[in-house]
């Protein structure tokens, strides 16, 4: 194991720690968050856990949890989460976030917005002073007259590509596209972009996540921190 992934998986289950019987639990996707997942797989057949059930951000993530055979239920049987532990790719001094690399964007915004608590899990290489400089913001969109979207996207002044490309396009869990788009300074004003993006028609979703998280558990060479507004 790589020290990204050891770190990764020390801040996963650091987070599961909050983890009580009783709980609707959101288990979320990703690289980070697969260790949550998987720890939290291993307290219940150990019986350490016998009261709980989650609801799985992807289907990699579903098909991670069965093989554990933790419990699964669904929004519309819970509509309220206790607990979530997920990843993000970028995670800013406001604990506003980017995530979307692991293409679960939508489904993570659906359950991180119904869940009490939201942790995120991270090495210390996802802190950034501003949210968009590491990497690209992802882009949910429709499949239908995708470069319409692509080239009104290129006018808010980011480079959008397609994932996957055009001959393998890279698809959802939502059967829709995703463009990763690259602002060159980063993203001036989050709160802003975030408006501009729900408000237009084929956009399905994308990876700002504003305050949303209420902490996050990073861990790196210094040791583990725990990050709060």
């Amino acid at each position: 194991m790589t020290p990204v992934e050891h770190f990764k998986k020390l801040a996963a289950e650091k987070a599961v720690e909050r983890v009580k019987d009783g709980m609707v639990l959101g288990l979320g996707s990703g690289s980070s968050a697969k260790y949550a997942t998987m720890k939290i797989g291993q307290l219940w057949q150990a019986g350490v856990l016998t009261d709980i059930v989650g609801i799985p951000t992807s289907r990699y993530t579903e098909e991670l949890a069965k093989g554990y055979d933790i419990p699964l239920t669904t929004l519309d049987e819970h509509p309220v989460i206790d607990v979530t532990i997920d990843g993000a790719d970028e995670i800013d001094p406001n604990l506003n976030l980017i995530k979307g690399l692991g293409g679960a964007l939508v489904r993570e915004k659906i359950i991180g917005m119904v869940t009490r608590h939201l942790i995120i899990v991270a090495d210390e290489s996802k802190l950034v002073g501003k949210l968009g400089t590491r990497g690209p913001l992802s882009v949910e969109i429709t499949q239908f007259a995708w470069k319409t979207h692509r080239r009104w996207l290129e006018s808010l002044g980011c480079v959008p590509v397609l994932r996957g490309g055009e001959d393998n396009p890279y698809i959802t869990d939502n059967n829709n596209y995703i463009l990763d788009c690259t602002f060159p300074n980063g993203i001036d004003d989050p709160a802003e972009m975030d408006v501009i993006l729900n408000n237009h028609p084929g956009i399905v979703g994308h990876g700002l996540f504003l305050n949303m998280a209420h902490e996050s558990i990073v861990a790196g060479e210094v040791g583990i921190r725990v990050l709060r507004k």
